[in-house]
């Protein structure tokens, strides 16, 4: 208990993690379909796998090699408290094997049509759960498809608001926060976890303790409200003391530029703040030095730019934590409900933010400059997904490309863009040309197993070296920086990656770093956090 008269800040070291049934929660499990699909085709597999053999996992989780695989990272003693999340899911939560059951019933409908003729029969056929939430279609080849009516879905009893929860639980060197899709979170004694949802006003004062006190009285309040397990007290989670930050306040005309980690830039003048794809590490002992933490944020965040739909970059667990602070987000344009490319609009419009989209080449005016959508190509298993964009920051006379994981297949499309933006003053790509089969992020959401040879084939790569060159000599850049490779150790959680020195994705960024230098342009491979000069 926290003494009644005091005032409290959340912990530095405290690490939060919103949770969907028991997972942690990255945006597709926060639309009703895909959500679906990853508890009963993903969750449900690997729990059962470690019930059969947890010795398996258990040894698998011992070796480097195997990071971001699919072994449950848990203790032989936490077999029961498995089997009763597999319960739950068969025998409570019969809406989702129902929904995930109905989009196979649906595809396998689809794919009897090969006439080319009318569709309007086969409304008939939908599974009653998903009548009246779809829209079916052909395209110009007669090939028959369906869209979700995602506003629809999200105001039905489908979206189950009532599965989401979270956790608070404190950095220790001597514990590791398990791979995200591999490991449930299970109430143990290092964590608390509460039955709170993610629009929940008591979570935003809960999460607005980084920065602003809240009181002993009404922390004490909103622990006892809700129910919790774990056997972590929620008086460990706060302190009296006000966490340390090392804000900026840029003079007029000036710009500040740093690197936050991961795929994150914050840009700073004296009249707007911008975040880019933020991945915020809490601090402890060991990276204190080495992070950009909530505290070193601004209180006010004009805009945030999310370049995709993928776990490190449209990342809940921060953007909760910034949710109060920030005016509005900028997201890509949405194909409009097909599964694999839920809309990131109407996701973070659930979850309380105001949000706007915006389609390639298109432009938001600053007082001082603009925000434009660019065109991203690949890094997405050549998937239908329209959900993504690079962003082209241009800021008193500055212009800065934030690059994310584009894939520069089409080296047309640059020499399009060079004519339209001209040179950059700096040139943000990713490297990870190596980059996992698709299956391992959307696999779930297939109603047939595609083949090992099409798996292997459609990778999740962004650029190598030789595309990077191309757009290098596109842009004619004064700096160029080298990111979002996931090679900070605090991010292992969510990357699932764990690089050697020979590693193609090492490699290629040395081999970019080389090139830039003989061609005498600054360059540096991003990790940690940096203050860089423009």
């Amino acid at each position: 208990m926290m003494e009644n008269g005091k005032e409290y800040y959340l912990r530095e070291d405290v690490y939060f993690e919103p949770l969907f049934n028991s997972w942690y929660a990255w945006p597709y499990l926060i639309p009703p379909v895909t959500a679906a699909r990853y508890v009963s085709k993903t969750h449900k597999r690997i729990m059962k796998s470690f019930v059969n053999n947890s010795k398996l996992h258990v040894l698998a989780n011992k070796e480097n090699v195997l990071t971001g695989s699919e072994f449950l990272d848990a203790s032989e003693n936490q077999v029961d408290v498995v089997k009763t999340l597999i319960d739950k899911i068969e025998h409570d939560l019969p809406v989702i094997e129902d929904l995930s059951q109905a989009i196979d019933k649906l595809e396998e409908v689809l794919r009897g049509h090969i006439s080319g003729e009318s569709i309007e029969y086969l409304y008939e056929r939908i599974p009653d759960i998903l009548r009246g939430y779809v829209e079916l279609h052909m395209d110009l080849n007669h090939n028959v498809s369906y869209r979700l009516i995602e506003p629809l879905l999200y105001q039905s009893d489908l979206y189950q608001k009532s599965l989401q929860s979270v956790s608070f639980g404190l950095l220790d060197a001597s514990l590791k926060r398990p791979f995200v899709f591999s490991t449930p979170r299970l109430a143990d004694d290092a964590h608390i976890q509460i039955q709170l949802d993610f629009t929940s006003d008591d979570l935003d004062l809960l999460l607005t303790s980084r920065d602003v006190a809240v009181s002993g009285e009404k922390l004490n309040e909103i622990f006892h409200s809700y129910p919790t397990c774990g056997g972590l007290g929620h008086a460990r989670l706060f302190t009296e003391d006000k966490p340390e930050g090392q804000r900026l306040e840029p003079g007029t005309n000036e710009i500040s530029l740093r690197f936050v980690g991961h795929a994150g830039f914050l840009l700073q003048t004296d009249d707007v703040a911008i975040l880019v794809d933020p991945l915020i590490a809490n601090k402890d002992s060991e990276n204190r030095d080495k992070i950009f933490s909530y505290a070193d944020l601004p209180q006010k965040i004009d805009y945030i730019c999310l370049t995709h739909n993928h776990q490190d970059h449209i990342n809940l667990e921060t953007l909760l934590q910034l949710r109060h602070r920030t005016d509005l987000v900028l997201v890509p344009k949405n194909n409009g409900g097909s599964l694999p490319d839920p809309s990131m609009r109407l996701i973070l419009q659930t979850l309380g933010f105001k949000v706007r989209e915006l389609d390639d080449m298109e432009q938001l005016g600053l007082n001082s400059g603009s925000i434009t959508a660019i065109p991203f190509l690949g890094e997405h298993g050549d998937l239908n997904v329209r959900s993504k964009c690079a962003w082209l920051l241009k800021i008193h006379g500055k212009a800065l490309f934030m690059g994310a994981d584009s894939s520069n297949i089409d080296q047309r499309l640059y020499e399009h863009l060079k004519k339209l933006i001209g040179k950059v003053d700096v040139l943000a790509l990713g490297m990870e040309c190596v980059g996992a089969p698709y299956t391992w992020l959307y696999g779930a959401l297939h109603t047939e197993t595609p083949s090992r040879k099409i798996r292997e084939s459609r990778r999740l790569n962004g650029s190598d070296f030789e595309q990077a060159k191309m757009m290098i000599n596109a842009f004619g850049p004064s700096q160029v920086y080298i990111y979002a490779l996931g090679q900070e150790h605090w991010y292992a959680h969510l990357m699932g990656i764990n690089y050697e020195d020979d590693s193609r994705q090492i490699t290629e960024t040395q081999r970019t770093l080389e090139y830039c230098q003989e061609a005498g342009i600054p360059a540096e491979n991003l990790v940690g956090r940096r203050e860089l000069q423009l």
